[in-house]
């Protein structure tokens, strides 16, 4: 225990000034190659891995070019982010300010949008490059609330020297990634930061819950944009004697007629109107409306895969995945969420399939969690189809599948907590 990272937390908690020096210890020692004093958190360690494979120095403390305050203002008026501010104002600035924090809110870039909080916190914080426009990106800055945060999809605390760069050894951050509920892409991460001796465990789990509110308040949202299309919609679907339905520009229905009612459809990240051929639907007709589509369908249905069908997993970022499929009839792109990232990437590596089972094992480590495998691949196969198989699951045989990892495979999908895809990376690991 005496060596645990548990024991760690528990000495911040009760002595944050003696934690801070064992931590210290324990950085100078890993990052020099020597015994330390106990094991980092494990996304401690793995992010510094990164950092030290990026090329990030320890040492110095090293800032980008701030955006400019119009280009501040563009990005702030763009980002879904704008909606939820009250909510994690709200939640978070006033009990902030009182315990002598600052909110810092940033996009998926890692570009601080908004900073809010205690005056005197926020010129501790200025001294550290924490400015409105900064690149507070891993690959920038190191191991931190807001970067961190981003690559692992995941909340995390970073306290004293568990910051990568030295100079950010007196701040301790907390942060978690905000999602869009319509497809769950990263929008960006809110993160309650402050000097060292103002430390307070429960503070990850008050900002997780903030941050979990502000994602349902993007789901209200959403709904009520739904509505409105629903309402545009109606005459036009009223017209129609055929199969058709009114989406969103995500591909979320809003309305249906003469056929049956599905959640949401695959869109190609460029869509323009006229025939089309859309995953799941076939040959169809797309016409624009006010804040969606149109959609008609054709008689003929999805068409068979001629030739050769070509599927491309890219995963070469550490935040951003696709999907891309090619064949007679063109090529869409896809991306994916974090979840179907592990699980494109688990069929990819092994053809010769898996049963429910088996991918709940790769990613869960624990075989009985089918249920939640077979829903996964359920939304999975909305948008590859006939592309899968199953009795194992699998890529059909026809269908050529390449993986694009990253530039080093230990930092494939660093996000993921999947038993197989941490095999993988230790794997890489070992020289």
């Amino acid at each position: 225990m005496a060596n645990s990272p548990l024991h760690m937390t528990r000495l911040a908690a009760t002595d944050a000034a003696r934690a801070a020096r064992v931590l210290s210890e324990v950085r100078d020692a890993t990052l020099s190659g020597q015994r330390a004093p106990f094991t980092p958190r494990p996304v401690i360690e793995e992010s510094w891995g990164r950092m030290l494979r990026s090329g990030v120095d320890p040492e110095h403390d090293f800032r980008s070019r701030l955006l400019t305050a119009e280009e501040v203002r563009r990005r702030r008026e763009e980002s879904p982010l704008r909606h939820v501010m009250p909510v994690l104002r709200e939640g978070l600035v006033t009990v902030a300010d009182a315990a002598h924090h600052i909110m810092v809110v940033a996009d998926a870039d890692g570009r601080v949008l908004w900073r809010e909080g205690s005056a005197a916190v926020l010129r501790k914080a200025d001294a550290l490059g924490f400015l409105l426009g900064a690149d507070w990106r891993e690959t920038t800055v190191g191991t931190n609330g807001v970067g961190t945060p981003a690559v692992v999809r995941r909340p995390v605390q970073v306290f004293a020297a568990e910051h990568f760069v030295r100079s950010h050894a007196t701040w301790t951050c907390a942060g978690a990634p905000i999602t869009d509920p319509r497809d769950g892409r990263l929008i960006g991460v809110v993160d309650v930061s402050g000097p060292l001796e103002t430390m307070h465990p429960a503070t990850l789990a008050w900002v997780d819950s903030v941050a979990k509110l502000a994602e349902a308040r993007l789901r209200e949202l959403h709904l009520t944009t739904l509505e409105r299309l629903r309402a545009v919609a109606a005459p036009a679907l009223s017209r129609l004697a055929g199969r058709a339905l009114v989406v969103d520009r995500d591909g979320w229905t809003a309305a249906v007629t003469g056929m049956p009612y599905t959640n949401r459809i695959t869109l190609p990240k460029t869509l323009t109107a006229g025939r089309r051929w859309l995953p799941g639907l076939g040959a169809c007709t797309v016409e624009p409306l006010a804040g969606g589509w149109l959609v008609r369908l054709g008689e003929d249905g999805p068409p068979p895969r001629g030739g050769t069908t070509r599927v491309v997993l890219n995963l070469a970022q550490s935040r951003r995945w696709t999907v891309t499929v090619s064949g007679s009839l063109g090529a869409w792109t896809h991306e994916l969420s974090p979840r179907h990232a592990e699980l494109l990437y688990l069929l990819a590596v092994r053809r010769s399939g898996r049963s429910a089972a088996g991918l709940a094992e790769d990613m869960f480590g624990d075989a009985a969690r089918t249920v939640t495998v077979r829903a996964e691949l359920s939304r999975v196969r909305r948008y590859l189809g006939g592309l899968l198989e199953h009795r194992p699951y699998r890529f059909a045989e026809d269908v050529d599948v390449t993986v694009v990892p990253p530039a080093d495979p230990r930092d494939l999908l660093p996000h993921s907590t999947a038993p197989a895809v941490i095999r993988a990376r230790q794997a890489a690991a070992v020289p």
